[in-house]
């Protein structure tokens, strides 16, 4: 997969994985494993930017006498999901194209 392009869903998908509820990152490896692969010097950069740029905000909860952070989605990132999953119809309509033409499917 393309770089930029997997990057760009990675953040996709670290969003839905705390639009069900706040987390940290060793968890959000474990629940990101069953769909793509993720290390951690790949998600910290991820979280960092979606902090920066207000998807989520960031506190931390004292866990076997060690801070811990966690990440909460907020608005700003709920949108960027819903905006996702629009651009994603268009795309899926492009590939369908893409398909056709290849397979001389019903489009060719």
């Amino acid at each position: 997969m393309d770089v930029q392009l997997k990057r760009g869903v990675l953040e996709i998908c670290v969003l839905a994985v705390l639009n069900r509820g706040e987390s940290y990152g060793y968890q959000m490896i474990k629940d990101l494993s069953s769909c793509i692969e993720v290390s951690e010097s790949t998600l910290y950069p991820i979280l960092k930017r979606l902090e920066k740029n207000e998807c989520v905000t960031v506190f931390t909860v004292e866990h076997n006498s060690r801070l811990r952070k966690y990440y909460r989605i907020t608005g700003e990132g709920q949108k960027k999901i819903r905006a996702f999953l629009e651009e994603w119809k268009e795309m899926m309509g492009i590939y369908h194209f893409i398909e056709d033409q290849v397979t001389g499917g019903a489009g060719a």
